[in-house]
């Protein structure tokens, strides 16, 4: 070993305890100093036998990284870890960017180590069947690193070569439009019945598996805990698994105990007549390749079979390069041309609009495509606007909106957007837009306050009586200002009434606060929904105007930090047992009363 010290990049798999590898194990063991990240941390605590621990939060993580590198220069065991793979979005890459940055050497500089561990994609599809028999690959859809641009690029290319898809960082509180985006994409290549697997907490407390479809695959949660397989154009479902094929049954008959072809005639190029050795073989160009008998004799001809959409694209391509105009590549062509002039219902005209027509040349492409299209607009994929999201309110207790915020939100909607009014005094405004930034600039100037939508924090409060009962305005408006929109574990209620009635029902929300004689009672740690919805715990009355807003401060400051992503408050302030020098109480158990009626 180095005399310098040694640093031990570890990936310890899913996160059970049971799919660590025997090395990751010994390296946590070895190790003097363990850095990661606050909730990979709690995840292998019980293996820790007293080792110094550093943590830190999101985005930290270069300082952990410079950290591992200082301390192990110091002579000392490091373990940084990784949830999943060191190497597949995890520190190994930024561990040795920190040390090329330093000029180090690996004949003389600190040792490192990569010890691997189950990726996402593997512990993932273990759970859903067997997806990914064949060509797959992963993409990340966070944007915070890598342009939204060439993230759109790898998601095309992928899903045009028909590769199985595994998706990482899929979605977070404030990224909400990047799944959908690319969900709009896939379908222009993609059957909408494919097959698609959604995976949260692999092999955790939290585990969840959905089978689901392309088309649907967004109606259903799913978040930065959760990763996304979606199948190639052979995937199939049976059972309730996902199963890509491997491509077998080209040369077997899998049901029978015989096959045709002898184990000595099996790697023959006669009997691989889609391979590139038959096709150097081919006695002339443009012959008709011979085609095995059966009816998933060719890859083409199963993938046509089985998603007949999903190979426009292709047959497109064979139709440019031939000169003739396949049938599917005519038909692709008509339906975009009539989905350019709105001739297409709601669902399939979006499918269409901005396709390409097959046989036309590139320019000819770009004009059908970016028909409609107003000049200088700024496009998502495909040419069409990017989906925008936002929640809008006249004012954190002001429930009226005037004529003219009412018009303008009709205006911003028009015919392709739409308005929900939800129970957080809000409405949630989804329209596609080419700038968001004058959108948003537009609704605050009619003062409007204007919140993301997702896992942040949102603060709501009472009418104070149609403001005849102003006195805790102040406090509402200071916590909308200095919390309203942060990135939260998971979407979190911040919730005022001004006066002890409490009619708006602030006791019920994660954190409820009830101005009532002078001072302020705060609650926290309410389930509003459920069968066993609960309020909130009193855990302070009277407190100051002047102390609430920095304890208000402090309890999310807390709940940030230490929150596992996805986890509600009430559940961490169970978990936790104090936050912010308040002790969590178990509520006392609800009595069950059998009611003659059956009620």
């Amino acid at each position: 070993m180095s005399p310098l010290g040694k640093l031990l990049v570890i990936g310890f798999g899913p996160g059970d305890m049971e799919h660590i590898t025997k090395r990751a194990l010994d390296a946590l063991a070895e190790s003097e100093v363990i850095i990661g990240y606050n909730t990979y941390v709690d995840l292998i605590r019980p293996l820790l036998n007293g080792q110094e621990i550093v943590r830190t939060g999101m985005t930290e993580e270069v300082s952990r990284a410079q950290e591992a590198v200082r301390q192990a220069e110091m002579g000392k065991k490091v373990a940084v870890i990784s949830s999943g793979d060191a190497g597949v979005y995890g520190m190994a890459g930024l561990v040795y960017e920190v040390l090329m940055q330093k000029g180090w050497r690996r004949e003389d500089g600190v040792e490192v180590e990569v010890v691997p561990g189950i990726s996402a994609i593997q512990s993932c599809a273990s759970l859903l069947g067997a997806p990914v028999m064949h060509d797959a690959c992963t993409i990340s859809l966070s944007d915070h690193l890598t342009p939204w641009e060439t993230i759109v690029k790898r998601v095309e290319a992928a899903a045009s070569a028909d590769f199985v898809i595994a998706l990482y960082n899929p979605r977070s509180g404030r990224r909400t439009r990047q799944i959908v985006e690319t969900q709009s994409i896939l379908l222009r290549y993609r059957d909408p019945q494919t097959p698609v697997g959604l995976v949260k907490s692999a092999y955790r407390e939290r585990q969840q598996v959905i089978v689901t479809t392309l088309e649907d695959m967004l109606n259903h949660d799913i978040g930065m805990l959760t990763t996304v397989i979606i199948g190639n154009s052979s995937t199939t479902v049976y059972d309730g698994l996902i199963v890509t094929p491997r491509g077998y049954q080209r040369k077997y008959t899998l049901d029978a105990t015989e096959q045709a072809l002898k184990p000595h005639q099996r790697l023959r190029t006669e009997a691989e007549p889609w391979s590139l050795g038959a096709q150097e073989a081919a006695p002339q160009a443009g012959a008709a390749p011979t085609t095995p008998a059966g009816p998933f004799a060719s890859g083409a001809a199963v993938a046509t079979q089985a998603r007949p959409q999903a190979m426009a694209a292709v047959q497109a391509t064979t139709a440019v390069q031939t000169g003739a105009a396949a049938p599917a590549s005519l038909a692709a062509e008509a339906l975009s041309r009539l989905a350019v002039g709105g001739k297409l219902p709601g669902a399939a005209n979006a499918r269409w609009s901005g396709q390409a027509p097959a046989a036309e040349s590139t320019a000819g492409t770009a004009a059908v495509a970016g028909a409609g299209a107003p000049a200088g607009m700024a496009t998502g994929g495909f040419g069409k606007p990017a989906l925008f999201e936002v929640g809008v309110s006249p004012g954190v207790g002001n429930k009226k909106f005037t004529a003219r915020q009412m018009a303008l939100l009709a205006e911003v909607a028009g015919d392709d957007g739409e308005l929900e009014y939800t129970p957080d005094h809000q409405i949630v405004l989804r329209v596609p837009c080419a700038d968001p930034e004058e959108l948003v600039g537009r609704l605050r100037d009619e003062r409007f306050i204007v919140m993301p939508i997702g896992d942040v924090f949102k603060v709501k409060a009472c009418d104070f009586c149609n403001m005849e009962k102003d006195d805790a305005v102040p406090v509402a408006e200071h916590l909308q200002v200095v919390l309203g929109g942060l990135q939260a574990p998971k979407e979190t209620s911040i919730a005022l009434n001004g006066c002890g009635m409490a009619c708006y029902g602030a006791v019920l929300e994660d954190i409820g606060i009830v101005y009532r004689k002078g001072g302020y009672d705060l609650f926290l740690g309410g389930k509003k929904f459920g069968r066993n919805a609960h309020a909130a715990q009193p855990v302070a009355e009277g407190i100051p105007g002047d102390q609430i807003t920095d304890i208000v401060e402090n309890v999310i400051a807390e709940y940030k930090e230490k929150g596992h992503p996805n986890e509600r408050f009430h559940k961490f302030f169970k978990r936790v047992g104090v936050v912010a020098g308040f002790r969590h109480e178990d509520a006392p158990a609800t009595v069950e009363v059998n009611a003659v009626c059956g009620d």
